[in-house]
């Protein structure tokens, strides 16, 4: 018998909708907790994935792939002095491409005494 294991990954939320489709269409089920954290407040989600443990290998690669931190190029708008010289900040039409680091997952990994579906 196969040892079962408790995957809890806590990711961005922006990432949740991309990373939970990939996780059903691989045969992964999971709960969804709807949470906040970190230094800034932002929405997260949290995974809960109960599985075996030949399978969490495929369970970290998917999360990695689809949550994991990354870089992606964002745009700002520069802001610059109205030519009036009023001293007045204004938003100038061109915007300003940052490359920003976004995303990224903290993943646990527990053994399970017991996992039963009803």
């Amino acid at each position: 018998m196969e040892n079962k294991k408790m995957i809890i990954a806590i990711l961005s939320g922006d990432d949740s909708a991309d990373t939970i489709s990939e996780l059903n269409k691989n045969g992964f089920y999971v709960t969804v907790l709807s949470t906040a954290g970190g230094f800034l407040k932002r929405k997260s989600v949290t995974l809960l994935i109960g599985t075996e443990e030949s399978n969490v290998e495929k369970v970290n690669a998917i999360l990695k792939s689809k949550a994991g931190r990354r870089k992606e190029q964002v745009y700002y708008h520069a802001a610059s002095f109205s030519e009036h010289d009023t001293g007045h900040m204004v938003s100038s039409p061109s915007a300003i491409p940052i490359e920003q680091e976004v995303g990224g997952a903290v993943v646990f990994v527990m053994d399970l005494d017991k996992m039963e579906k009803y």
